[in-house]
């Protein structure tokens, strides 16, 4: 059975507000490192170009679903990038009311410089951090995720 905390405000409070900051901050560090190699992406578009790098010709609901974006950032997303030329629409075959995204060969250009500044910056924000550390922070968080993640 599962230990039941005694959680008062402050900690509830600090635990959010910590999660919030230190997600914040990772992406501005991100946004400096791409600006820094004159990568066209936002740390918000790298969430779905990495998707798209794993595989495109997928939906947009699925591109929700991998980056917890909701439908209408991901389509103002995917607008830009389409506008960018990093990615393109295709009418899905199956179901013509939908769109599968694929990256455009400009789109599939920019995975190796974009590869390297994330390793840069996950290099930069975990520095210092124990493998031990990096493992309980991530089991910690999956299992916030879990209790509260909706079906």
């Amino acid at each position: 059975m599962a230990e039941h905390l005694d959680f008062n405000f402050d900690l509830q409070l600090v635990f959010a507000s910590m999660n919030g900051r230190v997600s914040a901050a990772i992406n501005r560090r991100l946004g400096r490192n791409l600006r820094a190699k004159d990568l066209p992406i936002t740390p918000e578009q790298w969430t779905i170009m990495d998707v798209l790098w794993k595989g495109d010709g997928v939906s947009q609901k699925y591109l929700c679903k991998m980056t917890c974006k909701d439908k209408p950032s991901m389509t103002r997303l995917l607008d830009n990038l389409v506008r960018q030329k990093l990615a393109k629409r295709k009418i899905n075959p199956k179901s013509r009311r939908s769109n599968l995204i694929y990256l455009t060969d400009k789109g599939k250009e920019l995975e190796s410089a974009t590869s390297d500044v994330i390793d840069k910056t996950l290099k930069e924000v975990f520095s210092g951090i124990s493998q031990e550390e990096m493992k309980n922070g991530q089991n910690t968080l999956r299992k916030v995720y879990d209790n509260i993640e909706e079906d």
